[in-house]
């Protein structure tokens, strides 16, 4: 059984998914992404190949939040050793029928019952700690729950009281949301709480769908020489990340720029600043992919449909799509 996920930089097309993928690598602060679309597209093969091909994380061994360090690991965990590790950069998945417990973490019962001692036992947003957190059809996943994640997410801690427990853990995590929108749509208020969302398709272009399977045959029939052409590339998708990592901070961002992230939210008529600030941070973050030193428009419009599209109000007076309307009108505004 090949264990080894499949090459991000031989994922054929999708470029917005893998454009919106990076970004948050670069700079998890941007939020969540949102990725809908029809099946086998890809979407869980892109999460589990970006985070492999991320550099490995030292984490302390046995610690349930992953942390860096010892000092780092919370009381509750007791873990004695101070020995450290490098783990790949870990992809937790959240079942639909996953419980709040489950989740977040609980009482450990089997300690309680045996040894009459109240543990913690971590749930899966401590697992997913400076990794990913991926759910397959978000949009069926209770609303409860998507909030809950979100908030977390959000803020970057989880925070547990329940059963005379009070406890609070670091939970940074990218979490990547997927779902096909025939079987139902998330509420506006979740929507706009992802960071990026992006609208996957199954390719039309016969050529293109040829190479999907000669890929996908290759990976699977000649595996080790199929890794060895594609490593190369994802290395240096790698090397690019870390070194956008690094010029994030030094990004210069002109008013103008920020003028530009005003009037488009506007124009758009998208509710709240979260727009603007999701824009103004993914533009940053290509900035430093692209090894520029200042912001600028050419930035805001490449990251503009997948910053921006899933936060417009509906129209039914517009038939149009919402990629088109975003492209549409960064075309008007920044003309």
């Amino acid at each position: 059984m090949i264990k080894t996920p499949f090459p991000f930089s031989a994922i054929v097309g999708q470029s917005d998914m893998k454009r919106a993928m990076i970004l948050t690598a670069i700079d998890p602060g941007i939020g969540g992404v949102l990725v809908f679309g029809d099946r086998g597209t890809g979407k869980s093969t892109a999460v589990r190949a970006l985070a492999a091909l991320l550099p490995p994380i030292t984490a302390v061994v046995g610690c349930p939040i992953n942390a860096g360090n010892h000092g780092d690991c919370p009381d509750w965990a007791n873990i004695e050793t101070k020995k450290t590790r490098k783990i790949p950069t870990p992809v937790i998945d959240l079942p639909l029928g996953a419980t709040e417990d489950r989740v977040v973490g609980a009482l450990d019962i089997e300690r309680a019952l045996t040894r009459g001692e109240k543990a913690f036992e971590a749930g899966l947003l401590a697992r997913a700690n400076r990794g990913y957190l991926y759910i397959d059809e978000v949009n069926l996943l209770e609303d409860h729950i998507v909030d809950l994640l979100l908030d977390v997410a959000q803020s970057g801690e989880n925070v547990v009281e329940r059963e005379g427990l009070s406890i609070r853990h670091p939970a940074r995590f990218v979490l990547v949301g997927s779902g096909n929108p025939e079987e139902g749509e998330l509420r506006p208020q979740l929507l706009d709480r992802f960071g990026l969302s992006v609208e996957v398709r199954s390719p039309n272009d016969v050529a293109q769908r040829i190479e999907v399977i000669k890929r996908r045959d290759r990976f699977e029939s000649d595996f080790d020489a199929f890794m060895a052409q594609y490593q190369k590339e994802d290395a240096k998708i790698r090397r690019r990340i870390v070194t956008a990592r690094k010029l994030l901070p030094q990004i210069e961002t002109p008013d103008t720029i920020l003028q530009d992230c005003a009037e488009l939210c506007i124009a758009l008529g998208s509710d709240g600043l979260r727009g603007e600030l999701t824009l103004l941070r993914s533009a940053r973050a290509l900035a430093a992919f692209d090894k520029a030193r200042t912001l600028t428009r050419d930035h805001l419009r490449a990251v503009a449909p997948i910053a921006l599209s899933h936060r417009l109000r509906r129209d039914p007076l517009d038939e149009a799509g919402s990629t088109t309307r975003v492209a549409r009108t960064v075309e008007a505004v920044l003309a």
